[in-house]
């Protein structure tokens, strides 16, 4: 059994992981500030990562999950609460992201890809990238995974949530252009079994792309999506010179990450079309967990 500190714990990632690690065994402790509801099975220290004084020192940590830090602060506010790495925790493990690549980089990005400034992601990537530098600063040997766009049970985001309540409606869906674009997608437990993988091997390389092998176009994935909630789509194909955002929940931005490393971590990924199922069922008792855009009332209006 091991003793697990998961930063967050109340929402999508940083829940599904905390119930992961719970559900195997392991004494998981969650930090958050008890405004939500607590994961199953796990032991909340209340506070905010910020203020925490001395609330870390009564712990020893056999690993560290950080879910929830997106800046260098967040990090380095952390690590001062937490103590000496080896002596205070054993695995240090950052979730990141693929939005530390530049748009401009050769595709598909590997892990050693320069990182630097993406104009569609913004401050969210250069602080991902600072949250980065201030880790592998302070404790050189952590290990850091970079997924793509995250999916599965629990999952508040209003990505596929929003195409299963167009299916659920059943409403034609508006897809930009021909539905062309592909997007990479990665399934909460598969991230966990790279996770779990890394605290069992320490495995030599440090910095992981993680995510499905294959890319999916928007079409396609719109497709599964209602197919999960099972329906058939009937897609209407959207030229108007309008940001795309309004109307749909990704941007017109095209990546592919290199996840060949993955395979020393695990073997396969979740099937898309499987978890898909398992986040349709999971949506269809928690509609009101997701976080809901306008992007249906916009359609309403305009289309």
């Amino acid at each position: 059994m091991r003793r697990i500190l998961v930063t967050g714990g109340t929402v999508f990632v940083s829940r599904y992981v905390s119930e992961y690690f719970a559900d195997k065994g392991d004494a998981v402790y969650v930090l958050n500030r008890n405004h939500r509801p607590q994961p199953r099975g796990c032991t909340l220290i209340e506070a905010d990562r910020h203020q925490l004084g001395d609330r870390l020192r009564q712990y020893v940590f056999d690993a560290v999950l950080d879910v929830t830090a997106y800046t260098g602060e967040d990090v380095s506010d952390l690590l001062d609460a937490l103590g000496d790495a080896g002596e205070r925790f054993g695995e240090y493990i950052l979730i990141s992201s693929s939005a530390v690549y530049p748009e401009t980089a050769p595709q598909p990005f590997t892990e050693n890809t320069r990182t630097g400034v993406n104009q569609y992601w913004g401050a969210y990537g250069t602080n991902k990238i600072e949250a980065e530098t201030e880790l592998l600063r302070r404790v050189p040997g952590a290990y850091i995974l970079r997924p793509p766009y995250l999916y599965g049970p629990m999952d508040n985001v209003y990505r596929e949530a929003f195409v299963f309540e167009c299916a659920d409606q059943n409403r034609r869906f508006y897809l930009p252009g021909k539905g062309g674009m592909k997007l990479q997608f990665f399934h909460v437990r598969d991230l966990c079994r790279c996770i779990e993988a890394i605290l069992d091997w320490h495995p030599a390389e440090h910095i992981y792309n993680v995510g499905n092998e294959e890319c999916i176009t928007v079409r396609e994935w719109v497709e599964q999506c209602y197919r999960a909630a099972g329906h058939t789509a009937d897609c209407v194909e959207v030229y108007q010179d309008i940001n795309q955002r309004e109307y749909f929940s990704f941007s017109d931005y095209e990546y592919h990450l290199d996840v060949s490393r993955q395979k020393e971590l695990i073997a396969d990924t979740v099937p898309l079309d499987e978890g898909l199922r398992e986040s349709y069922l999971w949506y269809r008792g928690h509609r009101d967990e997701v976080r809901r855009k306008g992007y249906i009332e916009y359609i309403d209006v305009h289309f």
